[in-house]
């Protein structure tokens, strides 16, 4: 048989597989995007303009200046006071998964040289609900910014209340509130700054209390759920309802500020509000947010249980 009726002999084509996060998909254009490179640009696309999730520590790195920051009420950790059924496992669970005590992370730093009182709510911690622990590191920092006379910056992502923790949880819109209140009578200011999403008991509570309030591009904002509010009203809603620049249009919140130029928008609030300065450094996320979270966050060792 003549060679050019041979079949050809190809060596063996192994697959290659992508190693996992290498790349990430864009849910709104569905661009696919390096997740470093998604990194450097704060989670936000460079393609459409789509603001990721951050978590608490994201959130603080990006904003902060760098090694500033200085955690307080790091040792409060959820009890399970109402017995409820699976809550402790579900602790557990959002422990491991999130790496933190619980779903708000509070403290002291600086942006830009400006000295404040910070907190952030951190969804990947059950969906950011509000519960006890939530409630009081809120109302803690709230008090401990009227003692050192500084303002007061939170950041909120979150799903509403928690249900486990059942009333208990509901007292927390109260105590937040009464907390921010204080602060109003200080004459000193508090910013809220909105993310995706900031719903239920912490819409009602102390996100929608701001001197200033501030909101992520297409953050969801809202009390109820849409289907509630439809089968409520009966009435088909606009597409754009509860997005944060349907609240922006509608009086509800006061800014839409893109993410990369949230630290600055801040920082000259914190400067019209005549918050004290000290010597400004860089942003810890200078080199995106994953790379920062170690130091973004210095621990207080201990439990306890509220």
């Amino acid at each position: 048989m003549l060679n050019w009726l041979r079949r050809p002999k190809y060596g063996s084509i192994e697959r290659r597989d992508t190693p996992a996060g290498l790349w990430t998909k864009c849910p709104k254009c569905g661009a696919l995007i390096t997740t470093k490179e998604l990194e450097r640009n704060l989670k936000v696309c460079p393609k459409c303009g789509f603001h990721h999730r951050l978590t608490a520590e994201e959130r603080l790195a990006v904003t902060l200046d760098e090694n500033s920051f200085e955690e307080t009420d790091a040792h409060l950790i959820s009890g399970d006071p109402l017995r409820f059924e699976g809550y402790p496992e579900k602790l557990a669970e959002a422990h491991e998964k999130s790496g933190n005590p619980d779903a708000a992370i509070v403290g002291f730093g600086t942006i830009e040289g400006y000295r404040t009182a910070i907190g952030a709510l951190d969804f990947p911690f059950m969906g950011g609900s509000m519960g006890s622990v939530v409630g009081e590191k809120i109302t803690r920092i709230a008090e401990r910014a009227v003692e050192a006379h500084l303002p007061l910056v939170v950041f909120s992502a979150s799903g509403g209340a928690r249900m486990q923790e059942g009333a208990l949880s509901l007292m927390q819109l109260a105590k937040t509130s009464a907390a921010i209140a204080r602060l109003h009578d200080a004459r000193l200011p508090y910013l809220s700054v909105m993310c995706d999403p900031t719903t239920g008991g912490v819409t009602a509570s102390f996100a929608f209390l701001g001197d200033v309030i501030l909101a992520e591009p297409g953050a969801l904002i809202g009390f109820a759920g849409r289907r509630v509010i439809e089968q409520t009203i009966r009435r088909k809603l606009p597409d754009n309802f509860q997005a944060a620049e349907f609240c922006l249009e509608h009086g509800l919140i006061d800014m839409v500020v893109p993410r990369p130029e949230l630290r600055a928008t801040l920082a000259r609030l914190l400067r019209f509000f005549g918050a004290p300065r000290v010597a400004a450094t860089p942003p810890i996320a200078t080199a995106g947010p994953a790379e920062a979270t170690s130091t973004a966050v210095t621990a207080t060792a201990g439990s306890e249980d509220v």
